[in-house]
């Protein structure tokens, strides 16, 4: 059975969506119709993520004379176990990450928070200052057990987590991909991709917008959604796989979505986080031997 070799381990809200579906239509790429597996990383929980083995391996089952077999889970970035035990797995992993500004990348996870039921606080700011109460267990959505990811200052702290995937693998096995430079050319950070991961890079690459802002039509068909009655869980689960229900799920949250340009972030609390997050962006700069600077400036 083949099983990944490659893997776009995040950065949440930093455009790994796009480059997947780019890669999933590459006739040399093999990835599944699922994103977001989660079978690494094991410090983090969460109930979708697919643990077992078995499972995770069957995703890959329709995998054939492709030359590059991957996946691609967010979260493996901002675990502290991930890199490890993907270096465990296949140790001659090609990895890709993809970095946004922090103050982007934040202002957008809130966003996708709201819209998967994870947030309670409406207001971006008011959810930053409750960082750490949540840290003590305090102002916790109801039935979130992923509640790392309400840590938003920790989760756009990129350096020490690149860190660990360039100490882990060689360099030249691991792609960093700026977001601006997606943004401005996604058909070249697509070719560049290709040539990575040693299939065709004369493939034209598939570009499509995706993972537009999205906003909830109701809450409560959300909280249903995420957490279904028991009674309900049990009956269903003896009658349809992992895979039919997902695409279920997938298919009812699609059914309670809205789609809405977020507003813009505002002026002053845009400052603030950058000179907030200027060390970490220096640091990030000399990590990787690329000038960042821009993300702190006005």
């Amino acid at each position: 059975m083949r099983k990944p070799d490659f893997f776009i381990v995040g950065a949440p809200k930093c455009g790994t969506t796009a480059l997947y579906r780019c890669l999933e239509a590459h006739p040399q790429i093999f990835v599944p119709e699922r994103k977001e597996l989660h079978h690494f990383g094991t410090d983090l929980y969460s109930p979708t993520y697919v643990r077992d083995l078995d499972q995770y391996l069957a995703l890959f089952a329709g995998a054939r004379e492709e030359k590059s077999v991957g996946e691609a889970s967010v979260w493996y970035l901002f675990s502290k176990r991930a890199a490890a035990e993907i270096k465990t797995f296949c140790p001659q992993a090609r990895v890709i990450i993809m970095l946004r500004n922090p103050v982007d990348m934040l202002y957008s996870l809130h966003s996708q928070h709201l819209y998967n039921g994870t947030e309670e606080i409406q207001d971006f700011a008011s959810a930053l200052a409750a960082e750490e109460d949540r840290k003590r267990g305090r102002r916790l959505p109801n039935g979130v057990l992923a509640v790392e990811r309400l840590y938003y200052r920790e989760v756009a702290k990129y350096t020490d987590q690149v860190d660990r995937y360039l100490k882990a693998f060689r360099s030249e096995n691991v792609k960093i991909i700026i977001h601006d430079d997606f943004k401005r050319d996604p058909a070249g950070s697509c070719r560049e991709t290709f040539e990575f991961l040693n299939v065709d890079p004369n493939v034209a690459p598939a570009i499509r917008v995706v993972n537009p802002n999205k906003q909830l039509r109701s809450r409560t068909a959300q909280s249903v959604l995420n957490q279904p009655p028991s009674l309900l869980s049990k009956l269903v689960k003896p009658l349809t796989t992992p895979a039919l229900r997902h695409r279920l799920f997938a298919r009812a949250q699609q059914l309670n979505t809205s789609y809405k340009a977020r507003p813009p972030l505002p002026r002053e609390l845009r400052q603030q986080l950058q000179r907030e997050f200027a060390p970490e962006v220096e640091r990030l700069s000399t990590l990787l031997a690329k000038d960042l600077s821009q993300w702190s400036q006005a």
